[in-house]
């Protein structure tokens, strides 16, 4: 496959350091802020661009994107029950939105209702095997464009790549 015409540029004119206001160095560091926004920026339109191509994956199997980072969120400690209100504090939503999308899920039986032993009115949602069935087709659809993205790479681009972002994601879910 040819090269992007290009791809050393900037996608946009604002992400450009030229372009952008400059901000206080702290003088203990040689942090670049204006770099730092636009890895953030970067990682913000990577995920749109694979967010948008990997939803049309799930749509064809009946799963709208909210639903697969649901089932995402509930495939990493499948025999836990979670609340709505559990579920929208961790992924930092409106409880409106999750009620609505976890109610479809029970509908369409990838997630069970239990009600709490102390408390009726508290309802804990758990993955079913259909969750899990589906959940994996999901996955199975997405791979072939993670395979196509990452194809060149070396395991240790991927693995540096990997421990770099893990560092961002856990300095953010440290400091929400």
């Amino acid at each position: 496959m040819p090269p992007h015409p290009h791809q050393d540029a900037p996608s946009t004119t604002c992400c450009e350091p030229d372009h952008m206001r400059p901000m206080p160095q702290n003088s203990d560091t040689q942090f670049d802020p204006n770099l730092g926004y636009r890895i953030l920026n970067w990682i913000g339109i990577i995920e749109q661009l694979s967010r948008t191509k990997a939803n049309r994956e799930t749509n064809e199997i009946g799963l709208p994107w909210n639903q697969f980072v649901l089932l995402n969120h509930f495939s990493h400690r499948p025999e836990e029950g979670k609340t709505v209100t559990s579920v929208a504090r961790a992924m930092q939503q409106q409880q409106p939105g999750v009620t609505k999308t976890m109610k479809a899920m029970v509908e369409k039986g990838f997630l069970r209702l239990e009600e709490d032993k102390d408390d009726r009115r508290v309802k804990h949602h758990f993955l079913t095997t259909d969750g899990i069935r589906i959940h994996r087709d999901a996955i199975a659809r997405i791979l072939p464009m993670v395979g196509d993205l990452f194809a060149g790479w070396t395991p240790e681009e991927m693995a540096h790549l990997f421990k770099a972002l893990d560092r961002i994601k856990v300095n953010l879910d440290e400091n929400r």
